[in-house]
């Protein structure tokens, strides 16, 4: 499994077509909290995220049960500025932290994009 992570607009899509040979059609947008594991990317997984806090589920929980081998994860990275003043946006922040760990623990790449540069922090 490949986990990118990321802020936004930060090219997190366009370093995985290119360096992974993938097209539009390979990559899923999350937004809500099904994901098609037939596709072989799947794209915001914060979206994911959010609809789990939502529905009271803890993500990093949920995906555990998932096999992921092979896949392409990427995640905008949400955790950075300043701490919301809303709890549920807070819950959201700290759940998509801990779901990003354990992806990482899982990972056998984990690269950050930053100004459209891949930083590898493993792999």
């Amino acid at each position: 499994m490949v986990l990118l992570i990321g802020g936004a607009y930060q090219g997190k899509t366009a370093y995985a077509k290119q360096t992974y040979g993938l097209r539009d059609a390979d990559i899923f947008t999350c937004e809500g909290e099904t994901l098609n594991l037939s596709a072989p990317c799947l794209r915001h997984l914060e979206r994911f995220a959010r609809a789990c806090v939502r529905a009271r589920k803890e993500p990093a929980d949920v995906l555990a049960g998932l096999d992921l081998h092979g896949k392409i994860l990427i995640c905008e990275d949400i955790s950075c500025g300043v701490v919301p003043m809303d709890a549920e946006a807070r819950e959201w922040r700290e759940a998509v932290g801990r779901m990003n760990a354990a992806l990482a623990a899982r990972a056998d790449t984990v690269t950050r994009m930053f100004c459209g540069l891949p930083m590898e922090l493993k792999g």
